[in-house]
C-alpha cells in the first residue's frame, strides 16, 4: 500500500492514539488549571497546582481529578486528528513548488489547522469545564459535593442560573450528556459553541506558534536533510514547542475558560463577551490574572504534544494500516 493511500487514515490513527494517551496522563493538571483560572481575588480555594490536586483528592477522591475526562477522551481523537492532519494538508498545498516552507507559510498552515480544530474543541472544552469547575464551586461555598466516577452533585449553582438568573437550591446530578441536552434545548447548537471567538483567539495563535517552532526545532535533530530526526528529539521538540505556545496564549485561555463557565460562585461576575471579560479582569484582578494556570497549562501541553509527535513521526498509524488485514477494518 502506497504512502499516498495510507497517509490520511494513518494520520488520523496517530492523532487519536496520541490524544488518548496524552489526556490520560495529564488530565489532573488540566483540571487544576481550570480551577485556578476561575478563581477570583479574595475567593481562592486553592493556593497552587499541588494544593488544588491534594484538596481535590481529599474532598472528591482519586477519580475527582478526572472529572470531565470522559468528554475529553471521547472528543480528543477527532480534535487531534483534525489538528495534525489539517496542518499537514496545508503544508503540502503551500509547498507545491517543491521548495521548503518559509516561516510565513508554516505559520499560515498552523493558522489553518487551528481554525479547523475549533469545530470539535469548542464543545469539548465547554462541557469539560462545567464538570472540572464544579468541585471549586462546592469548595468555595463550603458545601458538600457527592461524587461518583461519572456524575457529580452540585448545590445551588445550576445551569438554570445561567439561563434565567434563578438559583436552584436542591441538589441535582449533572453529567456531560445532561449539560449538552440542556444547552441544546435552551440555546440550540450555539449553546455548545459559547466562547467560540475566545477559542479561536487561543487555538489559532497557538497553532501559528507551535507548528513552525516544532518544525524548526525538529529539523535541528536530523542527522541529514534526507533522514528523520530520532523519536526522542521529536518528543523533546514537541514538548518545547507546546509549552512555549501554551504560555504565549494563556491570556486567551483564561478568557475562554471564564466565558465558558456557566456556573458562577458567590459574587462572581458574568461576562457578555471577550471585550467585557478582558476589561473586567484587568480592572478587578490586574494583568497578572491572565497568567493564572500558565504553569499548569505548560505542563499539560508539553507531554501531550510530545507524545503526539512521537506517534506521528514514528508511524504507529502506518504500522497499523500495513499490518491489520483490511477485512478487519471493514464492517
Amino acid at each position: 500500500m502506497s504512502q499516498q493511500q495510507i497517509s490520511l487514515p494513518a494520520k488520523l490513527i496517530n492523532g487519536g492514539i496520541a490524544g488518548i494517551v496524552g489526556v490520560t496522563c495529564v488530565f489532573p493538571i488540566d483540571l487544576a488549571k481550570t480551577r485556578l483560572q476561575n478563581q477570583r481575588q479574595g475567593q481562592q480555594a486553592y493556593r497552587s497546582m499541588m494544593d488544588c490536586l491534594v484538596k481535590t483528592v481529599r474532598s472528591e477522591g482519586y477519580f475527582g481529578m478526572y472529572r470531565g475526562a470522559a468528554v475529553n477522551l471521547t472528543l480528543v481523537t477527532p480534535e487531534k486528528a483534525i489538528k495534525l492532519a489539517a496542518n499537514d494538508f496545508f503544508r503540502q498545498h503551500l509547498s507545491r513548488d517543491g521548495k521548503g516552507l518559509t516561516v510565513l507559510k508554516e505559520m499560515l498552515a498552523g493558522c489553518g489547522a487551528g481554525m479547523c480544530q475549533v469545530v470539535i474543541t469548542t464543545p469539548m472544552e465547554m462541557l469539560k469545564i462545567q464538570l472540572q469547575d464544579a468541585g471549586r464551586l462546592a469548595a468555595q461555598q463550603q458545601k458538600p459535593v457527592m461524587m461518583s466516577p461519572t456524575k457529580l452533585v452540585v448545590t445551588n449553582t445550576m445551569l438554570s442560573r445561567a439561563y434565567s438568573g434563578t438559583v436552584v437550591s436542591a441538589p441535582r446530578a449533572v453529567s456531560a450528556t445532561q449539560i449538552a441536552k440542556e444547552l441544546l434545548h435552551t440555546q440550540g447548537i450555539q449553546g455548545l459553541y459559547k466562547g467560540l471567538g475566545a477559542t479561536l483567539m487561543r487555538d489559532v495563535p497557538f497553532s501559528i506558534v507551535y507548528f513552525p517552532l516544532f518544525a524548526n526545532l525538529n529539523r535541528l535533530g536530523k542527522p541529514s536533510p534526507e533522514e528523520a530526526s530520532p523519536f526522542y528529539w521529536a518528543f523533546l521538540s514537541g514538548c518545547a514547542a507546546g509549552s512555549t505556545a501554551a504560555v504565549a496564549v494563556n491570556p486567551c485561555d483564561v478568557v475562554k475558560t471564564r466565558l465558558q463557565s456557566l456556573n458562577k460562585g458567590s459574587a462572581e461576575e458574568t461576562y457578555s463577551g471577550v471585550v467585557d471579560c478582558v476589561s473586567k479582569i484587568l480592572r478587578k484582578e490586574g494583568p497578572s490574572a491572565f497568567l493564572k494556570g500558565a504553569g499548569c497549562r505548560a505542563l499539560v501541553i508539553a507531554p501531550l504534544f510530545g507524545i503526539a509527535q512521537v506517534m506521528y513521526f514514528v508511524g504507529v498509524g502506518e504500522y497499523i494500516m500495513d499490518n491489520v488485514p483490511l477485512g478487519l477494518l471493514s464492517p
